[in-house]
């Protein structure tokens, strides 16, 4: 693609060229082509995460080179105030353009909220990100004492744990939206670290958008996604955990409701609709608003 860089105007590079090794391909870009570049990322990927899905690649991601990219960049896109921050400090034409979700074509449709059956609790993510749900496991085997549940998790690989109330879904795009409407309650525990502020809240914005009721971790941009009691609840400790999962088991008004707020939250914040002039913006020369 290097030699048809002529024809256009600007080069959208979203994490990065290439996957491992310098930024070499951006270099030649900017300097040698010396192309307009609009760098877009949505997670603090000048931090090594290394786990046990990515080990074996993370010696050979250099990090480093979100920085230079940064600093040859025409305008820096980003999900959020925390990474805003950090492209700020290599490049003064960053905008924030938040996590969008298609609520027309694709999350066009909101849970249906009833009284009767099984309460189903869900999350969705990829393998690599299931270690965040360790810390719920406690509080549901304790739940699985006094409610009647499921516990849903769509992903590509099973989690390697066991619990009483779990069914495991494979993730497949052509079901995804079907999937997740099966869920009553969506859960995002996080981790309270660098990494995990650099996310920009996609699982919480994907439940919210059909109308269910989200409980995540009051880490980065979920607090500001999250209307504690409003759209949803955060939840730091366990026993918030048990208390916000307990009241809307118990309440299918307080389901139907915050779900319902869900949605316009998304509606108006983040969805494709409300953000694309801002996204149109980056293919300008005058920098949006952030």
């Amino acid at each position: 693609m290097l030699f048809s860089l002529n024809k256009y105007d600007f080069v959208f590079i979203h994490r990065e060229a290439a996957p491992i090794g310098p930024p070499i391909f951006e270099w030649l870009i900017t300097k040698l082509f010396r192309k307009r570049v609009i760098y877009d990322f949505d997670d603090a990927i000048w931090i090594s995460n290394t786990s046990e899905a990515n080990h074996w690649v993370a010696r050979i991601k250099w990090h480093g080179k979100v920085a230079h990219i940064c600093r040859w960049a025409h305008k820096v896109s980003v999900g959020n105030r925390y990474l805003f921050e950090y492209a700020q400090q290599y490049n003064k034409s960053v905008v924030l353009n938040p996590t969008t979700i298609d609520t027309e074509a694709l999350h066009n449709r909101t849970k249906l909220v009833t009284n009767s059956g099984k309460i189903i609790i869900g999350w969705t993510g990829t393998h690599s990100t299931l270690s965040y749900l360790r810390e719920l496991l406690p509080i549901l085997q304790n739940l699985e004492k006094k409610f009647h549940f499921e516990f849903c998790v769509i992903a590509d690989r099973p989690p390697t744990w066991t619990l009483k109330s779990m069914r495991f879904i494979p993730w497949k795009k052509a079901t995804e939206v079907e999937d997740l409407l099966q869920f009553d309650i969506g859960v995002m525990p996080l981790t309270d670290d660098r990494w995990a502020k650099g996310k920009c809240g996609f699982k919480a914005l994907q439940y919210m958008a059909l109308g269910i009721p989200p409980i995540v971790s009051p880490v980065g941009v979920n607090q500001e996604i999250v209307e504690q009691g409003r759209n949803g609840f955060l939840c730091s400790s366990s026993a918030d955990w048990a208390q916000a999962l307990s009241a809307l088991f118990s309440e299918a008004e307080l389901r139907t409701q915050l779900g319902k707020n869900a949605r316009k939250t998304v509606e108006s914040k983040y969805s494709v609709l409300a953000n694309a002039e801002n996204f149109v913006q980056l293919f300008s020369d005058r920098l949006a608003k952030s």
